[in-house]
C-alpha cells in the first residue's frame, strides 16, 4: 500500500508542469497611520498545521493544548483560508496571492515574496520543515531522515507545505540551504537563541494533522480524533520549546502564531482578499488562529475578520515593511493589531 502511495505521489510530482507565473505589481498604497505605528517585533514564529476547521480545534476535547492557548492568549475567532487544497494557502501566506494555483503540484512563481521583502529590509528568516531530507532540499516528498515512531518508508515530508519553495527566487538562491532547513536546526537554534527574526515552522504529515492513511502509518497518523490529539501534543511541545528559548525572555517583542492552512470541507468560505468568483482564491474555510506573545494581550478574543493575507500584512508591519504584497494590500485586509499590541 505504501509503495502505491509513493508511486502515485512521484507520478504527480513528475507529471506536474513547472510553470512560471507572471509577476503582478506588489501593493504600493501609502501605509495608514495604524500600519506605521504597528509595534515592532524582534521575533515572529508562525506554526502552520493542516486541514482542520476551527470547530474541530478550539474548545474540542481533542485539542486541549491549542484550546488552552486560545483562552490564555489571543484568539482570532474569524480567521479564514484562501483556497483548497493546501498549497495555495501556504503560497498566499508568504506571497500575498495564490497565483492561480488549484493543486498541490510543484510550481515556479516568478514574483516577490516575504523572502524578497526580507532580503531588501535586512530581516533574517528560516523555513523550518520537519522531516526535510537535507537543508535546501527540493524534494517533493521524503521519508523522515531521523529516528522516530514512524516507519522508515513512510513519506511524511511534503514540499507543498513549504510555501517559500514555490518561488523561483528561493529555488535559485545560492544560500537556500541556510533558509530551508529541518527541525534539527530548529531545536539547535532555539537552544542557542540564534533564531532568525521570522520563522515559518511546518511539522511533518503525521504531526500537522494532515495524516498519512496508507501503509504502516501508526493509528494516530490517520484521519480522526487520534490525529488531532497527536497534532495538538506536537503544537504544545513546539510552543513550550519556543517559550523556553532565550529569545522569549529578551527585551524585544516576540510572538508565536498557531494557524492552519485550510479546513477539511469542500465549500468556499473566506474573507479579506478572497474572491468568490476566483476558483483559486474563493475561500478555504474557517480555521483556528491563535497569537501567543511574550508581552502582549492575554485572554483576548478578536472577532475581526482576518485571512492569511492579514497575517502577511501583520508580519510586514511588525518588521517595518510597508509595501504590501498583492492581496495583503487589498481594502479590508487589515493588520492583526489587537492581538499583537504589547501590554507591558
Amino acid at each position: 500500500m505504501q509503495s502505491r502511495f509513493l508511486a502515485s505521489r512521484l507520478v504527480i510530482a513528475a507529471a506536474a508542469l513547472l510553470v512560471t507565473l507572471g509577476t503582478a505589481p506588489a501593493g504600493n498604497a501609502a501605509p495608514s497611520a495604524a500600519d506605521l505605528h504597528f509595534p515592532r517585533y524582534a521575533h515572529i514564529f508562525v506554526l502552520m498545521d493542516e486541514n482542520k476547521s476551527d470547530g474541530e480545534i478550539v474548545n474540542s476535547p481533542d485539542a486541549p493544548a491549542i484550546t488552552a492557548f486560545a483562552h490564555a492568549y489571543g484568539y482570532a475567532s474569524r480567521f479564514y483560508a484562501e483556497s483548497h487544497p493546501s498549497e495555495p494557502n501556504y503560497v498566499a501566506l508568504v506571497g500575498g496571492s495564490t497565483y492561480g494555483i488549484v493543486d498541490d503540484a510543484p510550481h515556479a512563481i516568478d514574483a516577490p515574496s516575504l523572502a524578497t521583502q526580507f532580503a531588501g529590509a535586512g530581516v533574517s528568516w528560516k523555513n523550518y520543515n520537519e522531516s526535510l531530507p537535507k537543508a535546501g532540499s527540493l524534494a517533493a516528498y521524503a521519508t523522515d531522515p531521523h529516528p522516530s515512531d514512524l516507519p522508515a518508508d513512510l513519506y511524511v515530508y511534503a514540499a507543498k507545505h513549504s510555501g517559500f519553495i514555490e518561488f523561483t527566487s528561493v529555488r535559485r538562491d545560492p544560500n537556500r540551504a541556510g533558509h530551508i532547513v529541518g527541525f534539527d536546526r530548529l531545536h539547535a537554534d532555539l537552544h542557542s537563541g540564534a533564531v532568525p527574526a521570522f520563522s515559518l515552522i511546518i511539522p511533518n504529515l503525521c504531526n500537522d494533522m494532515h495524516g498519512v492513511g496508507e501503509g504502516d502509518s501508526p493509528p494516530d497518523c490517520r484521519n480522526g480524533h487520534l490525529l488531532i490529539r497527536r497534532g495538538d501534543r506536537h503544537v504544545k511541545s513546539l510552543v513550550d520549546e519556543i517559550m523556553a528559548s532565550p529569545v522569549w525572555k529578551q527585551p524585544g517583542n516576540a510572538a508565536i502564531v498557531v494557524t492552519f492552512d485550510e479546513d477539511d470541507a469542500d465549500g468556499a468560505q473566506g474573507c479579506c482578499g478572497t474572491n468568490p468568483k476566483d476558483p483559486a482564491n474563493a475561500g478555504g474555510g474557517h480555521i483556528s488562529t491563535i497569537v501567543i506573545t511574550n508581552r502582549g494581550p492575554r485572554a483576548v478574543v478578536d472577532p475581526t475578520p482576518y485571512s492569511h493575507y492579514s497575517l502577511l500584512r501583520t508580519i510586514d508591519d511588525a518588521f517595518g515593511i510597508h509595501r504590501y504584497l498583492q492581496h495583503a494590500n487589498d481594502a479590508g485586509v487589515v493588520p492583526m493589531t489587537r492581538l499583537f499590541a504589547p501590554t507591558r
